[in-house]
């Protein structure tokens, strides 16, 4: 049993069904908003995000016959908040961070032909930000929120950073493509949990057993010390999938050195860090639903073969 790669039709994440909210923003040719008339479902929180989506310009980015929303024009507050980015601004579109997003999706649809299609049916619409004049803070490399599906979130940090600890002076459409990949899967498991049983009755994030992260002791906040069983199981099917990517580059001989020297520390960090976490799921399996003892041994055999 896998996660899926696909968006069932039919399902609440079928942006194509045959509902009068979404069928409107299809009719208004406002089709850049209707991940947020589901954001507006999943929150509950009274706020009309897809409203304020409109107010969202986009430039299309065309790549292996798919067209993605980059979203322009100034962040509602509204959304921001929602979404932890209330520190960040939309960045200026220029033909170089058209180039670099271009190559990087370019590159996942040439050499990573499935990761690309899990990205492109699991991603709509780009944010690249970057934080606000006056914002002392480190700045996120990508992100994705559940709350927002189809959309995911990255900074001109994604050019240079391999999370966790892999940081270049030079920038590569390769680095970016693995953080575009990364949220793509985060966006394809919060799927999947959002609509199967994943996790015991009774689970609870807030409450749920704790797993130490000792490569991120160095990082202040306890959250990113010690993750959630929920938050260990996302990350085990991202550096899954992402160990694979940088697997594959590895193998090519168009890198170059500092590529190479980049993607090669994250991979060797990258497997001892998925055997813990699988290791440590595994430990956990009272939090798991029958289903998610079937994707937890799925984990375990793609894990293995890695």
């Amino acid at each position: 049993m896998q996660i899926t790669a696909t968006v069932e039709p039919g399902s609440f994440f079928d942006l194509g069904r045959q509902d009068p909210a979404l069928i409107r923003l299809r009719e208004d040719g406002a089709e850049r908003a209707l991940p947020f008339a589901l954001m507006e479902r999943l929150v509950k929180s009274g706020v009309p995000y897809a409203e304020h989506a409109r107010t969202l310009a986009s430039d299309l980015v065309h790549v292996a016959g798919t067209a993605f929303d980059w979203f322009d024009a100034d962040l509602p507050a509204q959304i921001a908040d929602e979404i932890n980015l209330s520190n960040y601004e939309i960045v200026e579109h220029t033909v170089e961070r058209h180039a670099a997003l271009t190559q990087a999706l370019e590159r996942l649809a040439a050499v990573h032909p499935a990761g690309f299609a899990r990205v492109r049916e699991f991603v709509r619409g780009f944010l690249w930000v970057g934080l606000k004049p006056g914002v002392r803070t480190s700045s996120l490399t990508s992100s994705s929120d559940p709350a927002l599906p189809y959309v995911i979130v990255f900074s001109e940090k994604a050019r240079h950073h391999i999370p966790p600890n892999t940081v270049s002076d030079e920038p590569s459409h390769l680095f970016l493509a693995e953080n575009l990949l990364h949220e793509g899967v985060h966006q394809s498991v919060s799927f999947h949990v959002l609509q199967h049983q994943v996790f015991a009755d009774g689970y609870d994030s807030k409450t749920s057993p704790k797993i130490e992260i000792a490569w991120r002791a160095t990082q202040g906040e306890a959250r990113n010390q010690f993750w959630e069983v929920d938050r260990a199981f996302h990350a085990t099917c991202v550096y899954n999938q992402l160990l694979r990517f940088r697997r594959t580059e590895l193998d090519r001989d168009d890198l170059t050195p500092n590529e190479r020297t980049h993607i090669q520390a994250a991979y060797d960090e990258g497997m001892p860090a998925v055997r813990y976490l699988m290791a440590q799921l595994e430990l956990q399996a009272e939090h798991f639903t029958a289903h998610g003892l079937e994707l937890l041994a799925d984990l375990r055999h793609q894990t293995d073969e890695l």
